[in-house]
């Protein structure tokens, strides 16, 4: 059987090469007019005791939701609702509360991390458990606002270590949890 040789219409090349090209400025478009990946990054903060500080640790969540486009500028902290001696004897109305911008300033950020959209989730549902939960919900010995920063660092994968000596001092407590999780590095 005689080999076939097919011939090329003249040009053909030409042809191919322009397709390639066109193809891959395309590409290069479609490269430009994908949106950025959007990313919500979680930053932990505490402040020390003294005046009228409650509470003195909480999370700003500040992005974008990936699978939504959402925008996201809040922050969360936990606390008494009325500041009183109660709280020193045992479980009162507690809160969970939004930081304002004055009181993020007056704080430290200890640590950032970005989120994936589960853990942007976990720290909602983490959040609303707390809103939700059956009054008196505050204790300064188990439930106060450093229980509920670790509650939320634990629900994004960090290692969290309750220890007893840590749990009134916020900024202690979140240097222990950053001593925890060496992915976060030194500090925020």
């Amino acid at each position: 059987m005689p080999f076939l040789r097919l011939r090329r219409p003249a040009g053909h090349q030409h042809t191919l090469l322009s397709i390639l090209r066109l193809c891959l400025a395309a590409l290069l478009l479609l490269g430009f007019i994908v949106p950025a990946q959007a990313a919500v990054e979680i930053a932990f903060y505490s402040r020390e005791l003294g005046g009228n500080n409650f509470p003195h640790a909480f999370i700003v969540l500040r992005g974008t939701v990936d699978a939504t486009g959402e925008r996201v500028e809040a922050s969360y902290g936990f606390t008494a609702k009325t500041i009183t001696p109660a709280i020193l004897f045992g479980s009162v109305v507690g809160e969970v509360i939004v930081e304002g911008p004055h009181q993020i300033a007056r704080s430290d950020r200890q640590f950032a991390l970005t989120l994936s959209d589960a853990q942007y989730r976990r720290v909602m549902a983490v959040v609303q458990e707390w809103r939700d939960r059956r009054q008196p919900s505050y204790n300064m010995n188990r439930r106060n606002c450093v229980h509920f920063v670790g509650a939320l660092a634990e629900a994004v994968g960090l290692r969290v270590d309750y220890a007893d000596r840590l749990m009134k001092r916020p900024r202690s407590f979140l240097i222990h949890v950053r001593g925890l999780n060496p992915q976060l590095g030194s500090g925020g």
